[in-house]
């Protein structure tokens, strides 16, 4: 019993000394220090780097000009006949004007609603105004303040085309993304 309390004894003792030997973590660690090659300071100061050390060669970027001439010319997603549901050929559109209203929350856009000439008068004022708002909850969907976007019906009364053929009607089924 002796025989095994001194050799656990003697087992702390040399841990304890092992640890003493250990660097100290409230001290920092030793830094090596080397002499400075005057030569490669020579080269250092040649002419292809005359500029000051405090000037800056990094460019301001201003996000929001980048993302407002990216929508400059998306401004208008189209339907099909009878339809309110945002095909997915709109979907970079829409990201693109989410991403622009997500980074200015001061930015507001009328969203207006349109169809073609067919069908009622009521009944186009409020297929306008489904299609204002889908595009409205797709964009609030990607993050978008809800007060940021209006959505508005004009029905058949501003058509894009005047025409009364499939094409002209295709581009009177629209919503336009209009600022504020």
């Amino acid at each position: 019993m002796k025989m095994t309390h001194f050799a656990l004894s003697l087992l702390a003792a040399a841990a304890l000394v092992g640890c003493g030997s250990a660097v100290k973590l409230d001290e920092p660690p030793p830094v090596e220090t080397r002499p400075v090659d005057s030569s490669s300071q020579a080269n250092a100061g040649n002419a292809a780097n005359t500029k000051p050390m405090g000037e800056s060669t990094v460019k301001t970027v201003d996000l929001g000009a980048q993302l407002t001439a990216a929508v400059a010319n998306q401004r208008v997603v189209y339907f099909d006949f009878d339809s309110f549901t945002v095909k997915e050929d709109y979907r970079g559109l829409v990201e693109a004007h989410a991403k622009r209203l997500s980074n200015d929350r001061k930015v507001s856009l009328n969203l207006e609603g349109h169809t073609d000439e067919r069908g009622g008068r009521e009944y186009n004022l409020a297929l306008g105004q489904k299609r204002a708002e889908a595009v409205a909850k797709s964009l609030t969907l990607l993050g978008v303040n809800g007060t940021q976007v209006e959505a508005v019906s004009f029905g058949k009364e501003r058509p894009a085309d005047t025409g009364h053929d499939e094409a002209a009607w295709a581009k009177n089924r629209r919503v336009e993304l209009k600022d504020k």
